[in-house]
């Protein structure tokens, strides 16, 4: 979706860029192409130049300088050409009313597989995992999650941030995660009666009495949530294809 893209262009904005695609110019070559374009000749000055760095940073693979121009609500068009460098991450803490809790545990599910981190075991691993992902997918992460994450490690996550509580918002999908999953048709089994604060409850069944069951149940509820985000997105940005020329070319 990336080269269809020109709203991340000085001067182009999302009805610009429909506009384009209206009249045919529906990727970066077709743009550099064309000799009369529905653009002011100030504008496409402005535009060349940046249409060859976009190029020069989609072959090394830099999602960081397309997140810095694209509009918030546009970033689900970074998904399909760096999926393969995404962290889904979901935490779970001691409690949600003050930044004085901890963080419990942590899931980061890379599309193939999920590292979970331990408070008291290898929690602190997740620090140097982190930054071999170029983009942070989460639920409400933006809020929650990744200040947690920030004021707690003393880190900052420089990372482009695809939040899906607001992409699914605009798709007219809200409420918690597992709502929007249930909305989706997405069934968590087993694991359906859990929330957050069963989660907490788990963790000192975990610490206080060593119930091993507790903690690998709060790790499975940890790892589903960072799991399901990947299916969501899927889905997100392929309704989100819907509203361009460009659904059945790229259609996940």
């Amino acid at each position: 979706m990336l080269t269809h893209t020109f709203c991340h262009l000085a001067g182009i904005g999302i009805g610009t860029e429909e506009k384009l695609w209206k009249v045919g110019i529906h990727n970066w070559e077709m743009f550099q192409g064309e000799k009369s374009l529905p653009l002011s000749r100030k504008k496409v000055a402005l535009a060349l130049p940046l249409l060859q760095e976009s190029a020069a940073h989609l072959v090394n693979k830099n999602p960081l300088f397309f997140s810095q121009r694209l509009p918030a609500s546009q970033l689900w068009r970074l998904f399909p050409h760096f999926r393969e460098a995404i962290a889904y991450i979901d935490i779970e803490t001691t409690g949600l009313e003050n930044w004085c809790n901890e963080i419990t545990t942590i899931a980061l599910y890379d599309g193939a597989r999920v590292h979970n981190y331990v408070n008291g075991r290898n929690l602190l691993d997740f620090v140097q995992d982190i930054q071999r992902f170029k983009i942070i997918v989460s639920y409400n992460g933006r809020c929650f999650d990744v200040p947690f994450i920030e004021r707690y490690f003393r880190i900052t996550l420089e990372q482009p941030h695809i939040d899906l509580r607001f992409l699914l918002k605009s798709l007219g999908f809200s409420g918690g995660l597992k709502e929007c999953e249930r909305q989706m048709g997405i069934d968590r089994g087993e694991l359906k009666e859990i929330d957050g604060y069963y989660a907490v409850m788990l963790w000192y069944e975990y610490k206080r009495h060593n119930k091993l069951k507790s903690l690998e149940t709060l790790l499975a509820y940890n790892s589903l949530d960072a799991q399901n985000l990947e299916t969501l997105l899927v889905r997100a940005y392929n309704l989100k294809l819907q509203s361009t020329p460009f659904y059945e070319l790229n259609r996940l």
